[in-house]
């Protein structure tokens, strides 16, 4: 089975890889999503027949590619993988798809962001594996169409609602991805730790684990930085200690925030009282690019209770405040009402 990573140079591509499960027995979490996609991948072997198309949805690193993987993995199928933006003329989508064999998996990473004209031409190859190609333009405009192999499209998106609805619905399989609790990125890290020969006791892997945001690569990310840390400063073991001074130097805070997260948090206190305030006032003020704090930094402020959206902007709530060792603005009388009040509004 072909295994590749689009943008990946071959060395993290080779640690990515070595990391991730390749079956569905090694994949820890999700456990709604694995019981779902194992019972689909099972009646399709039993039937002799090609799995059904599945959606993926979620945060960036809870595993969409990973699936992708197990699922060719478990079916015994070639993968071929590419991204939703890298597809932008529909002789990219046939050439892509007249290359598949009977039962292959195509993975396409990002699905909302292919080009609306394109991502027509995969209703029918999705429903009846044909494509309507046109040839020529004018008078001597004419439909070609292509039989394909039945094949799985496995469509991975960090924002369904921006998938179309014809699209969206022609998934079998619709899957969302959460975040992951302490306790299961605990047993990710152990894993990933045998795999890198890293010593490791379970103090050290909680710590890691509870700082690593719920996001299973954020949790691998960690480890490689507190392995390289403890490999030249704790004689090759990783503690809680040691955990704890490595994070430390990469500003990753006991919550798991990292100089980002402060810097928003704090400059929606200190600059504009708290909020609300929009978007693009606070991408200017950090220096960051609204899109990367909407979909990177923003779900796991929100999640955990630092941040909200309101109708008027962004606000921060009172455990910000409490976290900093600030008082809310207007001293002890926190605005909680009026804050619950807005989201009662959302």
């Amino acid at each position: 089975m072909a295994r590749t990573i689009d943008g990946l140079n071959a060395k993290d591509q080779e640690l990515e890889l070595k990391l991730r499960p390749i079956k569905f027995s090694d994949f820890a979490g999700q456990p709604k999503v694995l019981e779902r996609l194992e019972l689909a991948v099972e009646a399709a072997r039993q039937r002799g027949d090609v799995l059904d198309h599945v959606l993926l949805s979620g945060p960036p690193g809870l595993g969409k590619t990973t699936l992708a993987f197990i699922l060719a993995q478990e079916m015994g199928s070639n993968i071929r993988v590419t991204s939703g933006p890298v597809i932008d003329k529909a002789g990219d989508l046939a050439g892509l798809l007249t290359s598949l064999e009977r039962g292959d998996i195509l993975f396409i990473d990002e699905i909302h962001r292919m080009q609306k004209t394109v991502e027509e031409y995969l209703y029918s190859a999705m429903e009846d594996f044909v494509l309507d190609i046109m040839i020529d333009q004018g008078p001597n405009a004419r439909s070609v169409r292509l039989e394909i192999p039945p094949f799985t499209l496995v469509g991975a998106t960090t924002r369904r609602g921006l998938i179309s609805a014809p699209l969206r619905s022609r998934f079998g399989l619709n899957n969302r991805l959460d975040y992951y609790d302490t306790a299961t990125l605990v047993t990710i890290v152990k894993r990933s730790s045998r795999i890198l020969n890293v010593d490791i006791d379970d103090s050290g892997a909680d710590e890691i684990a509870r700082r690593a945001r719920g996001t299973p690569r954020i949790a691998n990310n960690l480890l490689r930085r507190v392995r390289d840390y403890a490999q030249v400063r704790a004689d090759n073991f990783i503690n809680r200690e040691v955990a704890d001074k490595a994070l430390e130097m990469l500003e990753i805070d006991k919550h798991g925030l990292d100089d980002m997260d402060k810097r928003i948090l704090e400059t929606i206190i200190h600059k504009f009282s708290g909020g609300p305030v929009g978007l693009s006032n606070i991408a200017v003020s950090v220096g960051e690019e609204s899109d990367t704090i909407e979909e990177v930094y923003e779900p796991y402020l929100i999640q955990e209770g630092y941040m909200a959206r309101t109708p008027k902007g962004r606000v921060v709530t009172p455990l910000c405040y409490r976290r900093f060792g600030l008082k809310p603005v207007g001293g002890d009388a926190t605005p909680q009402a009026e804050l619950e009040l807005e989201l009662d509004r959302c």
